[in-house]
């Protein structure tokens, strides 16, 4: 029955793609070379007159159906090495900018901002984007899905900003050498996006609709190369590592750990459009660590990859599926073994085809009885229609030197494969979305219920989204490499919103959203329901209020603690139903103190209750220091043996930026839930383009008594070097 449902559903969705037509391609930008050297220094030197102005800016936030108040300017040229951009973005006269700090990749709705776009395969997927906030701030990432930045890819470019009384201007230099593109291809894609915070606007060179994110490539307008971009020659990032550390567990009483270690990426481009990335004993002592949660779930949780070499350029691989079925996820690797070395093949092979290929070895810890291991992954996507795409993935987890069953690291599954094929559609409007995929694993024991298919479709106008999405994963199908928390189901999940906009000066819109999610068993029996009735108001000022209110109901499949506190478990079988009500608040950006509040107060399981508050306070003194903290509560009553259960999670935060390139980060978080408190110090500076130096200190602690856990204090420093 499923199976028929997701196969209909690709029937009907493939012929949207094929009658709609590419927007916006009125608008072009025609770029011209220069010979004129350019100084980035945030002014308007002579040969900016010289070329094409960007100017008339569209609304998108709050309305979409007039020309920007905010008036924005853009120039652009390039010379053989550089793609050089300057943007003007007036004010009103002593009008302050609002901006969080220095922080690069800083959070697009909290500052004052320009974005560039580009789409340099011109195929409405794929792209780059470069920006920065109003004090300096540099923002870059990757592309893809046709409108999501990834902005954990980091490379070299120089940009400047400078205030003026009735403007600030942002001058960039992007190397060729940094992105990627088609080879002889003179048509680009490509979009200006300023967000305003003071006006609360939005604004886009080309227009995009107010439901959209102004970095939707179907919107891009077009950029005219006078020729072909200039061929690049070698293009070979070496990219070395030195760290010394050391480390103490003082729970178990153990000597100190000291740390010596070298390390090397490197970034080979193959083709213009395709890259290859080496790594060599890696470390990532410097990523920040995981935000806690109270965990009152009975599935385990998602906590997102933060290693930058998984991320770069990884959409192909990590997005493959949906949020709760991942037939690859990265952070499975690595996890209980140190990574000896790794290969990712990635890019565009032309304008139709799209390749992904990793391998990664892990070595034997004997001390944990844990094997050395191999990884690979390859995924290929073939683009159809006018932006949907045909994707294939394979997953293979297998042991090197595989033991007998007598050795205690013989693994009873040596290995563990996958094999998936999914359909992504995206109409050339970006009105459809979907996606449709099919899976199956392979182990050293093969049954008939190790299959997944899954399919949704979403139509998303300026009035109405409307979706649906439905799942199926087989008892017996296992991703070992991938996130899929629960097995031996069958999912519906249909939502639907309106959308009515205001004339009220202060008000912006009002939004009506009704969804559930359904669960079945494989007998098509209800196992979990919920259902929810959400209001949404936005004011002008982009602060928002919303009202929610939902029904649940929980057949429990296996044993399970309510408070995950070690209590006791409530019995397989049990049924549990409640209803709840709930709020959330979030305030306008415009201004230095910005609070978020969310509650919820109603039933929970075995005729329980349970009240939940938590905060998000942030305090900026601009540009260099950003404040915040997060607070979370959760009074839980049951009948005994549980009783009355309080959930403290606290987590205070500072930045300081003393420059766009000098960092330091101060993360404590407190969590009686699982009796520790982290705290989390990382010094990062920025010597040169994409070369750093950290310090990071790490601390756990017992709330009580407050006695150390264990400690670790690393210093790395890596070095970017272009052959």
């Amino acid at each position: 029955m499923t199976k028929t449902a997701s196969i209909i559903f690709i029937v009907f969705i493939l012929p949207l793609a094929l009658f709609s037509q590419r927007k916006n391609e009125s608008f072009k930008y025609h770029i011209k070379k220069t010979s004129s050297p350019i100084k980035i220094d945030g002014e308007i030197d002579p040969v900016w007159n010289e070329t094409e102005t960007a100017s008339d800016f569209n609304m998108v936030l709050p309305m979409d159906t007039s020309k920007g108040f905010v008036r924005t300017e853009v120039k652009m040229t390039y010379d053989n090495d550089q793609l050089y951009l300057i943007a003007i973005c007036y004010v009103d006269e002593g009008q302050p900018f609002m901006v969080e700090s220095l922080k690069r990749d800083f959070s697009f709705g909290k500052n004052d901002n320009f974005l560039l776009f580009m789409d340099p395969f011109d195929d409405q997927t794929n792209g780059f984007s470069f920006g920065s906030n109003a004090a300096g701030a540099q923002w870059d990432g990757i592309m893809y899905n046709g409108g999501s930045v990834d902005l954990s890819w980091d490379n070299k470019w120089s940009s400047n900003v400078k205030n003026y009384p009735d403007k600030w201007i942002w001058e960039a230099a992007i190397p060729f050498k940094t992105i990627r593109y088609k080879k002889g291809i003179k048509n680009w894609g490509i979009n200006f996006s300023r967000l305003d915070i003071t006006k609360a606007e939005k604004s886009s060179w080309a227009p995009v609709p107010r439901q959209f994110p102004t970095a939707s490539l179907a919107y891009t307008g077009q950029l005219l190369w006078d020729q072909p971009p200039p061929e690049i020659g070698s293009n070979i990032s070496i990219i070395p590592y030195m760290l010394g550390g050391a480390s103490k567990n003082y729970e178990k009483n153990t000597p100190s750990n000291y740390r010596k270690q070298i390390g090397l990426d490197a970034k080979v481009a193959v083709t213009s459009a395709l890259n290859l990335d080496l790594t060599i004993n890696p470390d990532f002592s410097q990523v920040e660590v995981d935000r806690q949660v109270t965990n009152l779930d009975r599935f385990e949780l998602f906590f997102p990859e933060r290693r930058q070499f998984f991320l770069e350029n990884g959409d192909q691989f990590s997005n493959f599926g949906y949020t709760t079925i991942r037939p690859f996820f990265s952070r499975r690797i690595g996890l209980n073994a140190p990574i000896q070395f790794g290969a990712r093949l990635s890019g565009k092979l032309n304008k139709e085809w799209r390749m992904g290929f990793m391998n990664m070895q892990t070595e034997r810890v004997a001390s944990t009885l844990t094997p050395s291991q191999n990884y690979t992954v390859m995924a290929l996507q073939r683009k159809v229609f006018a932006r949907s795409n045909i994707g294939l993935l394979i997953v293979n987890r297998d042991q090197i030197l595989q033991r007998n069953e007598k050795d205690p690291s013989y693994l009873t599954n040596p290995y563990n494969r996958n094999i998936g094929l999914e359909y992504n559609l995206a109409s050339s409007n970006n009105l459809w979305t979907g996606k449709a995929v099919i899976l199956r694993s392979f182990a050293k024991s093969n049954t008939k219920e190790d299959w997944v298919h899954a399919a949704n479709i979403q139509y998303s106008s300026r009035k109405w989204n409307v979706s649906w999405q439905q799942e199926y994963v087989g008892k017996q199908y296992t991703a070992e490499v991938g996130y899929v928390p629960r097995k031996d189901y069958f999912k519906a999940s249909p939502s639907i919103t309106r959308i009515f906009f205001s004339r009220n000066k202060k008000v912006t819109s009002h939004a009506v959203k009704l969804f559930s999610f359904n669960f079945f068993s494989s007998q098509l029996k209800s196992t979990d329901n919920t259902s929810v009735l959400m209001y949404t108001l936005t004011l002008r000022n982009q602060s928002t209020f919303t009202q929610w209110i939902s029904n649940d109901y929980i057949k429990l499949l296996q044993p399970f603690d309510p408070t995950n506190f070690g209590k006791d478990t409530l019995a397989t079988g049990t049924k549990h139903q409640w209803n709840a009500i709930g709020t959330e608040f979030a305030s306008k950006p415009q201004q230095l103190f910005t609070y978020q509040f969310s509650t919820r107060i109603g039933g929970y399981y075995a005729n329980g209750r349970r009240f939940f508050i938590s905060s998000d306070l942030g305090y900026r003194i601009q540009p260099y220091v950003s404040i915040s903290l997060s607070t979370s509560y959760n009074n839980i009553s049951l009948p005994k043996p549980w009783n009355t259960t309080n959930f403290w999670l606290v987590g205070p935060r500072f930045d300081v930026t003393f420059t766009n390139t000098l960092f330091f980060t101060t993360f404590i978080q407190y969590n009686n839930q699982q009796k520790n408190i982290n705290l989390n110090t990382r010094f990062q500076w920025r010597y040169k383009p994409a070369s750093d130096i950290y310090l990071v200190y790490t601390d756990n602690y017992f709330p009580a008594p407050f006695n150390v856990k264990n400690r670790a204090v690393v210093l790395k420093f890596n070095y970017w070097w272009n052959l």
